[in-house]
């Protein structure tokens, strides 16, 4: 069994996966200023409550955007583990083709996209909406193309909350009508049906551009309450993540 960790600015997704079966999948906040004996136990704890048996772990895997915790987490991940946990990065064997600088491809979508080509033909649209949305585009010939990146969906709310006086926060769901009819209802109208509407146009302008129709996925935490809103068909894989960190661990271990 091995042990991953996705750490994004928000959370830390934290999995552990045998023969390519998740055991274990949860999210962490991420906070920078927790030593790594502070991750050490907060892992250890995690793994207590679900019964997982640290003994069972043989390795380790880590993919991180936010590089002041990084090797905080490394060193977090050998205390526990004993092992020291392959690091995604864009040297690595990852099967990838890039028509872009690789080097500019965040360690996050280099996950999903190995995760995505392992499951499913090309050409296809991978959305993730975290801390930003960020929409990757495979080729037919199974090339990464290129990134969109915009603000996420709780993210541009947040911004909005705090620039806004007259205007607070609302809870992430989508109204009974696309025309709000009071402050929350046209708050979650813009959240909801606009991030769906900006997935939509995002893929009718991609697919145009390429020439032909691609496959679409959506990840990450805030996807499930937004693509259901959407007029494209698109596939939803909330572990695509640990997916893709279960395929480049033993391509690398």
């Amino acid at each position: 069994m091995i042990l991953a960790l996705d750490v994004g600015n928000t959370n830390i997704v934290v999995g552990c996966m045998e023969d390519g079966n998740i055991f274990l999948e949860c999210r962490l906040s991420t906070d920078k200023n927790k030593t790594e004996a502070e991750y050490a136990v907060i892992l250890k704890n995690l793994l207590d409550v679900y019964d997982v048996d640290i003994s069972t772990i043989d390795g380790a895997i880590i993919s991180s955007v936010v590089p002041q915790v990084t090797n905080i987490l490394k060193n977090a991940l050998f205390i526990i583990t004993g092992y020291q946990p392959v690091e995604v990065s864009i040297g690595m064997n990852h099967g990838l083709k890039f028509k872009v600088n690789n080097s500019e491809v965040g360690n996050d979508l280099t996950v999903v996209a190995v995760a995505a080509l392992n499951q499913f033909k090309p050409p296809l649209i991978i959305f993730d909406l975290g801390t930003a949305t960020t929409i990757s585009i495979i080729d037919k010939e199974g090339y990464f193309r290129g990134v969109s990146i915009l603000p996420g969906v709780r993210t541009a709310m947040n911004a909005l909350f705090d620039n806004a006086s007259l205007l607070t926060a609302v809870k992430l769901e989508a109204p009974k009508s696309v025309i709000g009819e009071n402050t929350v209802e046209s708050l979650q109208s813009g959240a909801i049906f606009g991030n769906a509407a900006m997935i939509d146009g995002m893929i009718d302008r991609i697919e145009s551009e390429l020439g032909y129709s691609c496959t679409v996925l959506a990840t990450g935490g805030l996807a499930s309450c937004i693509i259901e809103h959407c007029r494209h068909d698109i596939i939803y894989d909330d572990s695509i993540l640990l997916k893709g960190l279960w395929l480049l661990y033993h391509m690398n271990k």
